[in-house]
């Protein structure tokens, strides 16, 4: 549960990268719970997928420190981190293509032992997406670009998170079903209480949904605020909003 007054996530000076490129350079962000969602914008390889990678330990760290609810986990395995509440919808959606909706999901509760809260997870999931439950047996194959990030989004969910990383979740996805999953993604943080960041290159749609912004440029954060103030910034304005 924390503290109160601390925030649920502090991540201080974090150096990580891959076969020694580093690309998160000296990074420092913090989610207060209950003030809204977090977004982090940036062009395609600025760093924010590397960010979510090494905030849920898929990626070590080079140096930095990463507390959440009070307690440094850097050195948590991933499993861990799912286990204390951290969990992740992947860039690129990354579903089980041959296994079935019902299957994908089960696949996000490995962790959980009781059956009983599976089966509760599952029901708010379908609340969520009734779409998911019309189609529990259907291949995520078969599905549409759309239909496999609602998949992505209740495997997720599945592990019952505090804090859930959203990484590019609209990426080639059409206009109306981007509307939608806002909604979605909004009832989510408002209504089960989940902390969510998300890490988007549609500055236009984080700003929208996002109470308070991290700008990502080549692996350093350049600009934060909140999303009204951001919206103002002459240099988002040009780089970000094409104004």
């Amino acid at each position: 549960m924390g503290f109160p007054n601390m925030p649920v996530l502090e991540v201080k000076n974090m150096r990580a990268g891959y076969e020694g490129t580093e690309v998160l350079k000296d990074v420092s962000i913090e989610i207060e719970g209950g003030k809204g969602i977090v977004a982090v914008i940036g062009a395609n390889g600025a760093g924010k997928s590397t960010l979510s990678k090494a905030i849920t330990g898929v990626l070590p760290l080079k140096s930095g420190s990463i507390v959440f609810q009070g307690r440094e986990i850097s050195k948590f395995s991933v499993g861990d981190r799912i286990r204390l509440g951290i969990s992740c919808v992947p860039e690129g959606r990354q579903v089980f293509p041959f296994m079935n909706t019902l299957e994908n999901l089960k696949m996000g509760a490995h962790l959980i032992e009781n059956k009983e809260l599976i089966g509760r997870n599952l029901e708010r999931i379908f609340s969520y997406f009734p779409l998911l439950k019309a189609r529990s047996k259907q291949t995520a194959i078969t599905m549409s670009g759309g239909e496999q990030q609602m998949l992505a989004l209740g495997r997720a969910f599945m592990s019952n998170p505090s804090l859930l990383f959203m990484d590019e979740p609209t990426m080639g996805l059409a206009p109306l079903i981007v509307e939608e999953l806002s909604g979605t993604i909004t009832n989510l943080n408002q209504a089960e209480k989940v902390e969510i960041v998300l890490l988007e290159q549609n500055a236009q749609l984080a700003l929208d949904i996002a109470s308070y912004v991290y700008v990502m440029e080549v692996g350093k954060i350049a600009l934060e605020g909140t999303s009204s103030a951001l919206r103002e910034n002459e240099k988002v304005k040009e780089a970000y909003l094409g104004l």
